[in-house]
């Protein structure tokens, strides 16, 4: 198994994905804690299917860098999400579910009225579940989502105080003047970010997963929000890298089996949870 595994490290593209799917799983748990906090846990759901739609038009449209436009629908989505969400009249979730199905929809729809694949259940099955896009990055994409990945760590570092406040108590951050409606936008932009990032490793349908579980999973072992927010980001990272790892060896969707992961971790972090009571730190 080992030299099966070295065997295997010996190849760019292998090297590629370990190095992505950590950055990503550790830009992920960062904002999962909010958003989880904030009750928007879905917003992930939500703006994958954005990306999905946004990445059909490019196809269509026959855009080299499918970013270029990906990027910003996306952006301006989770922007109108977190407005939205706090509107009476469109609920939160009501407004995820809107936007999510309706830009799912209109991606596939557009994908079948204009297919120039010979495979297009192939391509539509790998981008909802990123069956093998993570496992055919090219260098410029690696160097892209190390970019991106890094620029998300440092903002969260920078701006932790911040978006600290504005996820326990909007409202009183708001009357000591921290100017909640600007950092709102920024977690908006960040959470754009990951989820474009995101889909390259498991895809439209499960990106939520990997803001989810591991927040979950460290809120069941610590109390404190620094706690879970390293606890999940320790978590989220072990996880993707184990997910792929046995992905490789045993010939799994690398995406289904890092979710996986994601689920049994979890289920150990509950149990652990249980006996002891969590850690009040």
């Amino acid at each position: 198994m080992t030299e099966k595994l070295l065997a295997y490290l010996d190849y760019p593209f292998v090297r590629y994905a370990l190095v992505v799917g950590v950055l990503i799983a550790l830009c992920s748990s960062l904002l999962g804690v909010t958003l989880v906090l904030k009750r928007f846990s879905f917003i992930g759901d939500g703006l994958s299917h954005v990306a999905f739609g946004a990445m059909a038009v490019a196809a269509v449209a026959n855009l080299t860098n499918e970013m270029l436009l990906v990027l910003p629908v996306t952006i301006l989505s989770a922007v109108l999400l977190l407005r939205t969400g706090q509107n009476a009249k469109i609920k939160g979730d009501a407004a995820i579910a809107m936007i999510s199905v309706g830009a799912l929809a209109f991606g596939y729809l557009l994908m079948n009225i204009f297919s120039t694949s010979s495979n297009l259940s192939g391509d539509v099955c790998s981008t909802l579940f990123g069956s093998t896009s993570i496992l055919t990055l090219t260098q410029k994409e690696v160097g892209l989502c190390v970019g991106l990945s890094v620029a998300v760590v440092i903002i969260f570092a920078l701006f932790y105080n911040k978006i600290f406040a504005v996820t326990f108590d909007e409202d009183f951050s708001k009357a000591v003047g921290t100017g909640t409606e600007r950092y709102n936008l920024l977690i908006a932009v960040v959470i754009a970010v990951i989820i474009v990032l995101a889909m390259n490793l498991v895809g439209s349908l499960l990106i939520s997963a990997l803001v989810i579980f591991p927040a979950l999973s460290a809120m069941r072992l610590f109390r404190s929000f620094k706690s879970v927010t390293i606890c999940s980001a320790v978590l989220s990272v072990v996880c993707a890298f184990s997910g792929i790892i046995i992905s490789i060896l045993a010939g799994t969707p690398v995406g289904s089996t890092i979710v996986a992961v994601d689920v049994a971790a979890f289920a150990v972090c509950y149990l652990i949870g249980k006996i002891t009571g969590g850690i009040r730190s």
